[in-house]
């Protein structure tokens, strides 16, 4: 178990920004996000892995920032729900979850959109079956799961006709 007075140097890119710090070795990836790089996306939610609303990308891997711990992601490119859009403009995925309200109370949303994320990038057309694969390490409290695999097989079909016209 780390000693909460060690300290690692932590290098890492996040959302395409590189951060050097010195952190507790105990620190959780979720904690390092929201409390020494400002970024609340990424919600807490059960502490335990078995919600998925921390979900966040390590190296293109969906990984529940609550278990992880920050130092694991020295030398790594990790992606939160922050590193999506694009000059204000939302991303396929996030376009899908606005268009066929896959958002219900919104909780769970940053972690369903980045499992999604990786899902469609993985796999930019997955049938209902992968879909549900894909996201299984996510849960909605608000039991929203019909409205959120519309929300994937909307990005997807999006991201296909993107690939199409640009071909």
């Amino acid at each position: 178990m780390p000693n909460p007075d060690n300290k690692t140097l932590l290098r890492c890119t996040v959302n395409g920004k590189e951060h050097e710090q010195s952190i507790p070795d105990n620190l959780l990836l979720v904690d390092y996000l929201r409390e020494h790089l400002g970024l609340t996306g990424t919600k807490i939610g059960c502490d335990g892995g078995e919600c998925g609303c921390c979900t966040v990308l390590v190296d293109g891997t969906p990984r529940h920032a609550c278990l992880t711990l920050a130092a694991v992601c020295n030398d790594a490119r990790v992606e939160t729900i922050e590193s999506l859009d694009t000059r204000g403009r939302l991303s396929a995925i996030q376009r899908g979850f606005h268009e066929k309200l896959g958002s219900q109370c919104g909780f769970c949303t940053p972690g369903m959109v980045m499992a999604a994320e990786a899902l469609l990038r993985e796999n930019p057309a997955p049938s209902e079956a992968e879909i549900r694969r894909g996201m299984a390490a996510n849960i909605c409290r608000c039991t929203g799961y019909v409205k959120i695999i519309e929300a994937v097989q909307y990005a997807a079909e999006e991201i296909g006709a993107g690939q199409e016209a640009a071909q």
